[in-house]
């Protein structure tokens, strides 16, 4: 009788670890620094040299870590669910409007955002699309994105690594 409650017990949990480790999605959460190396040069004086994701059911939270030129760096907590619904935040006096989504393949992470902040010549809006995958059995993450500004677009694509 004991060896069935044994057996019954290790079937269920590899039934329940199936269940939740098969949904197809990749492993965001952790902490993911800059692969400097794989990743273009910063071409402005501000960029992202750290994320942190946490994802439980339905909800996301990042810590982004930009840092500029001079090794200042400048975090900010965003909490956005998985439903594509906007929220709104501040950071730095600066409103931003994001959502995120998963992918039409349910692999990929995609934030949309739009944040607005002041030029000599009035407010300016930098919108943004982000995809994000895990790559090299998760150990990687790279960071596709398209950004628009009144002054045109820019493409391109970073890489970052798991540190914790």
């Amino acid at each position: 009788m004991k060896t069935k409650k044994c057996f019954s017990l290790a079937v269920l949990m590899i039934v329940a670890v199936s269940v939740f480790a098969g949904d197809g999605k990749n492993s965001f959460s952790g902490v993911w620094k800059l692969n400097k190396e794989k990743s273009p040069p910063a071409n402005s004086q501000i960029f992202l040299s750290k994320i942190s994701f946490t994802i439980k059911n339905d909800s996301l939270l990042t810590v982004r870590t930009y840092e500029n030129t001079n090794g200042e760096i400048y975090p900010f907590n965003e909490n956005l669910t998985m439903d594509g619904k906007e929220y709104k935040i501040v950071i730095y006096d600066m409103p931003r409007k994001a959502k995120a989504h998963w992918s039409e393949q349910g692999s990929s992470l995609v934030i949309e955002s739009t944040t607005t902040f002041r030029r000599d010549s009035g407010d300016e809006d930098f919108s943004s699309t982000e995809t994000w995958n895990t790559v090299e059995n998760g150990t990687q993450l790279t960071f596709d994105y398209i950004a628009k500004l009144s002054s045109g677009e820019s493409k391109g694509t970073y890489y970052f690594i798991k540190s914790e």
